[in-house]
């Protein structure tokens, strides 16, 4: 049982980490509050908790998986702990004020959760459907996020 539940608190030290990593990029009010944003753009309260219910619902799929013991979940943790790389999303867009490359990062992340979806179903599908809203959430910073730059003079402004 200790094992069972340690691989848990494991799987929550690594998303706590990256939760902690991502929230130490901050914006500055000069650079976020001057944004022109769209009217449904996100509260920073609602950013922060859709986040940290995103990480979460990515550690309880991954300790679904790990529980399962098939040898094939190594690679699709491989495929989640590669996910984990979203705080890069904060670094970019709130310390480095790159908009742009933010948007790119996240279509990345974009594409691995479709491969950990892909991965996880075959060894739990409940974890499959507890990274559906891991993937609906970076769907909408995904798109949040190309209507900012595309507003604020991103290269696209011209097209749209």
């Amino acid at each position: 049982m200790p094992a069972r539940y340690g691989s848990l608190a494991v799987l929550l030290l690594v998303v706590v980490a990256a939760s902690y990593l991502a929230g130490s990029f901050e914006a500055g009010e000069w650079f976020y509050v001057k944004l022109s944003k769209p009217a449904w753009s996100p509260p920073g309260a609602v950013l922060g908790a859709g986040w940290a219910l995103a990480y979460l619902l990515m550690a309880l799929a991954a300790w679904q998986v790990w529980l399962g013991g098939h040898y094939a979940r190594l690679g699709a943790v491989t495929w989640w702990l590669l996910l984990i790389l979203t705080v890069a999303w904060s670094a970019l867009f709130f310390g480095l004020h790159r908009i742009g490359w933010a948007w790119l990062e996240l279509g990345l992340a974009l594409a691995i959760a479709l491969f950990c979806i892909r991965a996880f179903r075959p060894l739990s599908k409940q974890a499959a459907w507890l990274m559906v809203p891991v993937l609906l959430w970076l769907g909408f910073i995904w798109v949040w996020n190309l209507v900012l730059w595309t507003t604020n003079g991103g290269p696209l402004a011209r097209f749209l």
